[in-house]
């Protein structure tokens, strides 16, 4: 193993981590485009989140998300290759996005780069991210902590559970009369990533939009003894204060988490998932 190896570490900016944790390892985050109407806009650059739910209110039309391209990697990346780092990339799920093949091309055009599909999104990427830059901190060369990632990221236990169906509806994801027949029984689904990266329906929780949140964490939690309670994300696209306090409590009072951390999803996964989700993000044993 070389200690000498400099390395840099760059993600999609689905990994919907906060900028002090992006500083805390130099993290450079590359922008996916969000489409509205017919202007181009960069996720997390110039478009806020609060912009992007006005457009849909005001239009009806949901915002298209496009992949980042190939040229958008090399340029990102040729500067840090050509200063000799070598550079892991943390792609959001390829099962999800078309962002990690396009990666892996442009990869095959540059020495020592290193694209890792995460099989997840949001901060579930974002866990990957963070768990790259305390390896490379370690000394680790590139080719070992990205075996290290994709033993982590077998790991994961990432899901959401959705306040409206109304972006998963528009976007193609969820007919109209299933949509229609939730929100009638006021039926929350919780969504679960699955181990190849894809997305499935759980539980379904009824109520109000608290007590639906309050009930997904608390079953997703009780009875496990799987749980590595060292860290936990809560991630949210708009939830009330008062709610994702709550969560914090019941995750540290009820379940034992050492470290809580939360975060804003960004205008890529609001832009799916719409306003008043939230989800929670940790390692098992």
């Amino acid at each position: 193993m070389s200690t000498q190896q400099k390395i840099k570490i760059t993600c999609d900016s689905t990994c919907d981590l906060n900028g002090e944790l992006y500083r805390r390892y130099s993290v450079d985050v590359i922008p996916l485009g969000v489409l509205l109407g017919d202007e181009l806009r960069k996720d997390g650059v110039n478009l806020k989140v609060t912009e992007l739910y006005d457009y849909v209110a005001r239009t009806g039309v949901l915002p298209k998300t496009s992949a980042i391209s190939e040229f958008e990697y090399l340029e990102r990346w040729r500067p840090y290759t050509e200063q000799g780092y070598s550079v892991i990339h943390i792609n959001i799920s390829s099962a999800i996005s078309a962002c990690h093949q396009n990666a892996r091309i442009a990869a095959g055009e540059l020495e020592n780069v290193y694209p890792v599909d995460s099989l997840n999104l949001s901060s579930g990427s974002g866990m990957l991210v963070l768990k790259a830059g305390e390896l490379a901190e370690q000394g680790l060369s590139a080719e070992e902590i990205v075996k290290k990632l994709e033993e982590y990221r077998e790991k994961l236990d990432v899901s959401f559970v959705l306040r409206t169906l109304e972006y998963l509806q528009k976007g193609g994801r969820c007919s109209g009369v299933l949509a229609f027949g939730a929100n009638l029984l006021k039926l929350r689904p919780e969504i679960v990533l699955m181990p190849d990266g894809s997305m499935d329906v759980g539980r379904k929780y009824r109520g109000s939009p608290e007590k639906t949140v309050i009930d997904y964490v608390r079953g997703r939690l009780r009875g496990r003894d799987d749980i590595d309670r060292s860290l936990i994300f809560v991630v949210n696209s708009g939830v009330e204060k008062e709610i994702t306090d709550e969560v914090k409590r019941i995750v540290k009072e009820e379940y034992g988490f050492e470290n809580i951390i939360e975060t804003l999803a960004g205008c890529t996964i609001s832009s799916h998932c719409g306003a008043g989700t939230l989800g929670i993000m940790f390692y098992k044993k």
